[in-house]
């Protein structure tokens, strides 16, 4: 198996006593909850939700992957790759992941598709695609996050995804938070395009933003993905076939007639429901909690999803 974590199945006194006060102050101020509605819980928050909060799954851009276990829908993100997200496309409409397998369940890291001999033929897809990394943020609308973080000057929300910009270069992009799905590539970065595929199921790699095309999200079957059997090869690869999961179909969900499709709609990230779930996060209020973190991180807040009422 390959060497590289995404790399194609055939080829991871006076000054201190004012620091000490200013240093008191700040963990103070984070502490206290940031607006008058931080008591409310997360599911107040979407109790009193509006139908205007929330928006449908676009199913000319969902993906249903069916396993032996379920189904799992794949929400993808044509505004930060449109190329790849067209090719995937066109990888299902081809069937070129029906009776294929995952390949891959790495602990703490990522599951991991595709065609594990790369003797699949294609037919009008491409095997290959420039790296999509990153948009002009000028492009990108977002929904910017309170608190800072690691990895980027600014991180939020951006097309319902976690995402992450810098305004000093003028770029956006996705991040690898838990569930997010990428393009397995080699080390030169334009050797992917979609035929393999992996899913975030550990904590976040963030490491890795900028560096994987990310095409979008999982927003339901995670747990068919997350509780796979790690596989016991280097770095997660299962060593037999019949350890692999089979992919008995992926489609596209718009191709399916309207009785097989997965009705669901997700939270919106631009209303002011997100931002009083956002601050529900950041300052728990429930009876458990005891002291409340004042701030979270990007891949921390949940994107809540739900049956179309």
């Amino acid at each position: 198996m390959g060497k590289f974590p995404f790399m194609r199945a055939t080829v991871q006194t006076t000054l201190l006593t004012a620091f000490t006060l200013a240093f008191a102050a700040a963990a103070s101020a984070q502490q206290a909850p940031a607006t008058p509605g931080s008591g409310r819980t997360m599911a107040d928050v979407l109790a009193a939700s509006q139908p205007s909060d929330w928006r449908p799954v676009d199913p000319k851009h969902t993906l249903y992957m069916e396993l032996p276990g379920g189904r799992v829908v794949i929400e993808l993100a044509p505004a930060f790759a449109p190329k790849h997200v067209a090719n995937i496309e066109v990888l299902a409409r081809e069937g070129y992941f029906d009776g294929l397998a995952v390949v891959r369940s790495q602990d703490n890291f990522v599951v991991q598709w595709g065609d594990s001999d790369s003797k699949r033929p294609i037919k009008n897809a491409k095997r290959t695609l420039p790296a999509e990394f990153v948009i002009p943020a000028r492009t990108a609308p977002f929904i910017k996050l309170p608190d800072r973080d690691t990895y980027a000057a600014e991180v939020g929300f951006s097309n319902g995804l976690p995402a992450a910009r810098d305004i000093s270069t003028g770029r956006a992009w996705l991040v690898h938070c838990y569930g997010m799905v990428g393009v397995g590539r080699d080390n030169d970065v334009d050797s992917g395009g979609g035929t393999e595929l992996y899913v975030v199921t550990g904590h976040a790699p963030r490491q890795l933003d900028r560096n994987v095309t990310l095409v979008g999200r999982v927003v339901q079957g995670m747990e068919l993905l997350s509780t796979l059997p790690r596989g016991s090869a280097p770095m997660g690869f299962y060593e037999k076939p019949e350890q692999r999961t089979p992919i008995r179909a992926f489609k596209v969900a718009g191709d399916l007639p309207d009785d097989q499709r997965a009705h669901l709609e997700v939270l919106r990230t631009d209303t002011k429901t997100f931002t009083d779930l956002v601050e529900a996060r950041r300052n728990r209020r429930d009876e458990w909690y005891k002291v409340p973190a004042g701030a979270i991180d990007v891949c921390n807040v949940p994107l809540p999803a739900r049956t179309q009422k």
